[in-house]
């Protein structure tokens, strides 16, 4: 079955824009409440929010939707998605819902769902719910006397500050710690300043003053110039940026320099193989992390497993073979000792807990290996299926044979937008730049073609 509404990680698009509409949401409340209306019990929703304006149109329609389908919502307000897959299984709710388009700009929004054990929804289950969507919805409708009731628990907040503060080895603080952290005006710009503070640091914030405009621009993880700044002008010894919905983190070191989610599942699995505490000898991360990477594993005596992009594929990984650390160069870090997703806040703790431990500044810590060089760009198409066309096979092929033992390369369609993705990584740059160029213009010759 083709997909219409669901993509690598929920329904996602520009706000009041097809799917992204107030009607859709309304549905998916109805169709989601009624896969997940099973028993006699009084079936419940958590409901959490980043800080984009669209969130409320979205929120309301999500509680129509849900209530509507006779179940009852608790809603959490602006809050990281992390905490709403926590709060899901910790309030013993059917369904967890997240309104975010994560990293993306303001004017996008998104609808992440999580079972009763806090895990993103499976394919299939995805699949259920666009069958749901595409038929009469309405027939699904609770009768009056069933109808659900919605509430607000702000509140519950401090229970996932709590979980976040226990991550922490109880034998470690981070008293002595000035930490610069860049909240993306996003959802967690209350928490994680106070979960910081509490856990004994002197805490700079940046990007805690959201206005439903601002979520993500220029500042957070993907634009940590700002906090670059901040960690020179205060001399912290860290800091931590995180995305618009806090379930991925980059952190800048002393000197301002910045260290990618790679650096720190290094960081991890060297320090709780050290520990005996790591599971899977290895870990699991995406096709696009760094050769590098790889081998600084493989030195340690440890593998590294790679998936699809995209965190839950790594996490699907994870469930299946039994590791506990794994990410996405991004900055996504799935520790699964902690929780079910991608968390920001406490994949920096671990990182915290090591500087606090060894006393070493954070630029040394997490400097655990060379990159060798990377080289990606996108190539634009109208139609048709360039990577089937048997000029760009070949090419690859060749690419693939003289790159042999000495890098990688990895070519793939993007999940959300026309555009072909050529990535290669080497140990001798030129190499790799004449390679992607060369199947750049493949890939560009062959869509001219069509065209």
């Amino acid at each position: 079955m083709t997909r219409r509404y669901f993509g690598t990680d929920g329904i996602r698009g520009q706000s009041n824009v097809f799917p992204m509409t107030p009607d859709l949401a309304m549905r998916v409340g109805i169709a989601v409440g009624t896969i997940f209306r099973r028993g006699d019990h009084r079936h419940r929703v958590v409901i959490g929010k980043d800080t984009r304006l669209s969130g409320y149109m979205l929120e309301n329609a999500l509680v129509a939707g849900f209530t509507a389908a006779g179940l009852d919502v608790f809603l959490l307000g602006p809050i990281p998605t992390p905490a709403v897959a926590m709060l899901t299984r910790s309030l013993r709710a059917d369904i967890g819902v997240m309104i975010s388009a994560s990293h993306n700009p303001f004017a996008d929004n998104g609808i992440k769902l999580f079972g009763p054990d806090g895990y993103k929804l499976s394919d299939a289950i995805e699949l259920q719910i666009e069958e749901l969507l595409d038929q009469d919805i309405y027939k699904q409708l609770a009768p009056a006397e069933e109808i659900g009731r919605a509430k607000r628990v702000e509140g519950d907040i401090y229970r996932y500050i709590e979980f976040v503060k226990r991550t922490l080895p109880r034998d470690v603080t981070l008293n002595g710690l000035r930490v610069a952290i860049d909240c993306a005006n996003g959802a967690a710009y209350k928490v994680a300043p106070l979960a910081l503070w509490e856990l004994g640091a002197d805490v700079v914030s940046i990007g805690v003053e959201p206005n439903g405009t601002n979520i993500n621009l220029e500042c957070g993880s993907t634009h940590p110039a700002a906090l670059q700044k901040k960690v020179h002008e205060v001399r912290a010894d860290i800091g931590i940026a995180l995305d618009g919905d806090a379930d991925r983190v980059i952190i800048v070191d002393e000197n301002g320099a910045i260290i990618d989610g790679d650096q720190l599942m290094a960081v991890i699995a060297e320090s709780w193989a050290a520990d005996q505490t790591l599971k899977g000898d290895g870990i699991v991360a995406t096709v696009m992390s760094n050769l590098g990477l790889e081998r600084f594993l493989a030195d340690k005596g440890l593998n590294l497993a790679r998936t699809k992009v995209g965190d839950r594929y790594v996490v699907e990984h994870m469930r299946q073979h039994n590791y506990n650390v794994g990410g996405e160069q991004s900055g996504h870090i799935v520790l699964s000792d902690f929780g079910t997703t991608g968390d920001g806040l406490v994949a920096a703790l671990q990182v915290l807990s090591r500087v606090k431990r060894t006393g070493k500044p954070v630029s040394e810590i997490c400097k655990r290996f060379e990159p060798v060089p990377q080289l990606l760009r996108n190539v634009r198409f109208s139609g048709g299926k360039p990577l089937e066309d048997a000029a760009v096979k070949q090419a690859i092929a060749d690419a693939e044979s003289e790159l042999a033992k000495h890098g990688r390369l990895v070519i793939r369609p993007s999940g959300t937008e026309p555009l072909i993705r050529v990535m290669a990584e080497g140990d001798d740059r030129g190499q790799i730049e004449r390679i992607v160029n060369d199947l750049i213009g493949v890939i560009a010759n062959v869509r001219s073609a069509a065209a």
